[in-house]
């Protein structure tokens, strides 16, 4: 059986647009949609992003896959539908040339009652070649003469269809050709069908269709909005508020990853950025109190320059007058005064002899002294010293006792600023012992070590760095002038050495002098 020829809209009817056009139309709308959806700008949410982005595009594109794939069916239908007209319209054919052509009313008429017993049609005629109606039955033209498709059939011969409208109702009308055993063309048969008979299939499966894409659009949106929450945005809130709490101070990141590995990464970036800002505010405020302790030592070194230079102008005016008065006392002592008269004398030479040490010690502390160091036996210089201190006042009730001084130990040194410096810390250390004290000398790699031990309270650590500062003293207000040490520390920054605090083995306070050893080629000059 060969296949129906597909079916034509006649000039002047009420046609329906084809589905092709339609589905065209529609395409290019959808492709216009998507377009636009393309050049939208960037959202803020990442959750609203992937629904217009990615869901959005999917849901259209599964509707556009919906209709095309209806229209598909809906052509396969109406295809369907014509054939079985056709099948119908042939099986008749034959009877209904037969009667027409022995002019058989009641045959006729059978073969038209026999169509509707045989599938659901609306109505069905037959019209002679001139196109004027012969029989009918049911709903069907009574004219065909201005019909281009029953035109068109009774001149080919061939068979054909079309969407037209019968009083008020669109159907669908097959025209077949009677053909006479002569072969001539005698009639036309017209068998139409409801449209909607075509459609109501169709139409069913559009509700289901749109309903189940409806779901799914719905379920599909639920399970990315929550899937997205699960998966991906509670991850980053997360990490918002760890950033939200990254302020200065709170750089470290305490909390564990979570999540996909690209949150992960995330996490891990900020994990490394917080350290760094630790580590870079650690490194800042350290720099910081390092500049500050700086700017205060700068600012003691500015105030000790500026004392010393008036220390150095009023021990020089001081001098002249201090000397008269000691003088003035000496002649008023050999002029034989009374005892309590005496008494008052010897307190004027003890404070003037005070006023006089302090103003040299101050001399001393900030003197300038050119540069006349020398070879010099730093062993020698103890063991004289150590020999005269038995005639001094406060080291006399103290027991001395020496080690490591039989040997040679030269240094460069200006002979009488070293033998100032090691007697200032012997005196000390003989004030704050109890009964005894230790001094040894030490040969190490590059220097000679004055170690001069105590049984003493010692000095708190936190004093230690403080003990060579002038006019700094661990000792109670007047006992002493806090000058000695500085005048050891200022010696030993004249010889390039260095000194140490640290606790005794005798329970008091070691106090380690370090003395460069001389090198040859000073030696040689």
């Amino acid at each position: 059986m060969s296949s129906p020829p597909s079916p034509s809209v006649d000039t002047g009817d009420c046609a329906a647009a084809t589905p092709s056009a339609k589905t065209a139309t529609q395409t290019a709308g959808h492709r216009r949609l998507l377009g636009r959806l393309g050049q939208l700008p960037t959202f803020r949410s990442l959750r609203l992003t992937l629904l217009l982005s990615i869901v959005v595009p999917l849901i259209i594109a599964s509707g556009v896959a919906i209709y095309l794939g209806l229209a598909a069916v809906e052509r396969n239908l109406n295809q369907r539908l014509q054939e079985d007209l056709e099948l119908v319209a042939r099986a008749v054919s034959g009877p209904l040339s037969q009667a027409m052509s022995e002019g058989d009313d009641i045959v006729m008429g059978e073969s038209l009652e026999s169509i509707f017993r045989i599938g659901r049609v609306y109505g069905a005629s037959v019209f002679d070649a001139r196109g004027e109606l012969v029989a009918t039955l049911g709903v069907a033209d009574t004219d065909v003469t201005r019909s281009e498709s029953a035109g068109k059939a009774i001149a080919s011969g061939e068979l054909g269809g079309a969407f037209r409208q019968v009083n008020g109702v669109s159907v669908f009308s097959q025209f077949t050709p009677l053909v006479a055993d002569d072969g001539r063309i005698q009639g036309l048969l017209q068998i139409t069908r409801k449209r909607s008979d075509f459609h109501r299939l169709l139409a069913s499966s559009r509700i289901w269709a749109v309903s189940i894409w409806s779901m799914l659009s719905v379920l599909v949106i639920l399970v990315v909005v929550l899937g997205h929450y699960g998966t991906v945005g509670r991850h980053v809130n997360r990490l918002l508020v760890i950033m939200e709490r990254m302020t200065p101070g709170r750089w470290r990141v305490l909390e564990p990853a979570s999540g996909p590995r690209e949150l992960r990464q995330i996490h891990d970036g900020l994990h490394d950025m917080g350290e760094r800002m630790t580590l870079a505010e650690q490194e800042i405020r350290a720099r910081v109190e390092r500049e500050r302790d700086l700017a205060r030592r700068l600012e003691y070194q500015e105030k000790v320059a500026m004392i010393g230079r008036v220390a150095g102008g009023v021990a020089h005016e001081l001098g002249a007058p201090l000397n008269v008065i000691q003088g003035r006392s000496a002649i008023l002592r050999r002029g034989g005064l009374a005892e309590g008269q005496q008494r008052h004398l010897d307190d004027i030479d003890h404070q003037v002899s005070r006023m006089t040490r302090i103003i040299q010690q101050l001399l001393d502390c900030f003197r300038h002294v050119p540069d006349s160091r020398r070879p010099t036996d730093l062993a020698a210089v103890l063991r004289g010293l150590l020999n005269r201190l038995g005639d001094d006042a406060r080291c006399c009730a103290t027991a001395i006792t020496t080690q490591g001084l039989a040997v040679r130990a030269e240094i460069a040194a200006e002979p009488t600023r070293l033998e100032l410096a090691c007697l200032n810390v012997i005196r000390n250390a003989c004030q704050a012992a109890r009964g005894r004290v230790e001094v040894c000398l030490w040969e190490h790699e590059d220097c000679w070590e004055v170690c001069v031990d105590d049984d003493g309270d010692g000095i708190a650590p936190d004093h230690r760095n403080q003990v060579f500062e002038p006019f700094f003293s661990t000792r109670p207000a007047g006992e002493g002038t806090g000058l000695g040490l500085a005048v050891v520390g200022s010696v030993l920054k004249e010889h390039g050495g260095r000194a140490a605090v640290s606790d005794s083995p005798l329970g008091g306070c070691r106090m380690s002098l370090f003395w460069p050893k001389i090198v040859k080629s000073q030696e040689d000059q």
